[in-house]
């Protein structure tokens, strides 16, 4: 052959013997098949590979280790938490689909629900999260989905989900759980029958504030066929970079939650006790809404919590406070190694005055005394 005919041809070949922790960075778009009887375009996994689009090695292994850690029927992967929030939406809802979700969702769940989701004639209601088994009465005969998001984001409510779940199964209605605050471990989705779990593996399986990624698990086979043929359709390509990056994440997943429950808590019961703070809402404290439920049902809490200062300051003075912090950035995300604030002036939730006075906080892995120090000055400017 001519040479430019060799160079595309060559066989890529690795030597014998070399074996490592990491598993292999596969990228492809085409996939080659033995034979055109091996040819196929379905997107179910036990046909073999198809097309890069629907996963590479590197991507399947993950996927394959979220399943495993989550006790899922199978995972589908996203290029985001909020992509991920979509799958599920368009996999169980139609025109004429009513949905019921939590007043504390994720911001931007609420915003699909009020944008793309009412104009595709989807319509979303939302309830109250601590509305455990009354909420049978609010599900219809077109009710396609209910969600679940627990602990709530910012308010952290904490919901009764085994109530739920039965409610809603009783009607013959899916629930779905954005399971991100537990990283798929701190609370067991599927042994308390959930439908659907997902995750913003951005969070804690990436951990580093480097990746954009999200997982739908799901455990039955109704769910995996309608969540499977959507996934396909609608091309949620992930990279498989990030993919890498979510595996070397996962090897450090157990110690980075166990640092970060202790230096939460240390950081919020601290708080709890200083002036010019109402409340702090942290699942493990008494004082967040759900408390018994969370000491029920989850086996431990993350870096996340959010405190309420007193009726007395501006929202002013609270955004005052965070520009103030110096060891916190400020920043929407959380679960990586670095601490994060961020104030709410116009958080809007029926179950509490919060607006203007609340700010969640995410615990890195600085050491506890020193964000406590930092904090304290903070509170110090803004109690004059």
């Amino acid at each position: 052959m001519h040479w430019k005919s060799r160079i595309l041809h060559a066989t890529p070949s690795v030597p014998p013997g070399f074996r490592s922790f990491a598993t292999p960075i596969y990228r492809g778009s085409t996939i080659l098949f033995e034979k055109m009887a091996d040819a196929h375009d379905e997107w179910h996994f036990e046909r073999g590979w198809n097309y890069g689009l629907y996963g590479t090695p590197t991507a399947l292994e993950l996927a394959g280790r979220i399943a495993a850690l989550e006790g899922a029927r199978h995972t589908f992967l996203t290029p985001g938490g909020q992509a991920a929030i979509s799958l599920i939406y368009l996999s169980f809802c139609h025109a004429g689909s009513h949905v019921l979700l939590p007043d504390n969702a994720y911001g931007p769940n609420r915003k699909l629900a009020e944008g793309l989701l009412r104009d595709l004639g989807i319509q979303v209601e939302r309830y109250d999260p601590l509305i455990g088994e009354s909420i049978a009465a609010l599900i219809r005969e077109n009710t396609a989905l209910i969600w679940c998001e627990s602990p709530g984001s910012v308010t952290m409510e904490i919901q009764d989900i085994p109530a739920i779940v039965a409610a809603a199964h009783e009607r013959g209605v899916p629930v779905a759980l954005d399971n991100t605050y537990a990283a798929g471990v701190l609370f067991d989705a599927f042994a308390f029958n959930v439908d659907i779990s997902m995750q913003a593996l951005t969070k804690y399986i990436g951990g580093h504030s480097d990746l954009l990624l999200g997982s739908v698990s799901v455990n039955t086979e109704a769910a995996y066929r309608a969540v499977g043929a959507t996934h396909q359709q609608i091309g949620m390509a992930v990279s498989p970079d990030d993919c890498s990056l979510a595996l070397r994440g996962l090897q450090t997943l157990a110690v980075r939650l166990e640092t970060l429950e202790a230096s939460a808590l240390s950081v919020a019961r601290w708080l709890a006790g200083q002036p010019g703070i109402e409340t702090v809402l942290h699942p493990a404290l008494p004082s967040c809404p759900g408390h018994e439920l969370w000491r029920r049902d989850f086996t431990g809490s993350s870096s996340i919590f959010s405190i309420v200062f007193e009726r007395r300051f501006s929202p002013a003075q609270v955004n005052g406070f965070v520009d103030s912090l110096k060891l916190f950035g400020i920043g929407w995300s959380w679960g990586g190694t670095h601490s994060l604030a961020m104030a709410y002036p116009e958080l809007d939730r029926p179950t509490g005055d919060y607006a203007g006075r609340i700010v969640r906080l995410n615990i890195g892995l600085e050491e506890p005394a020193d964000l406590i120090q930092d904090l304290s000055q903070a509170l110090e400017r803004i109690n004059g």
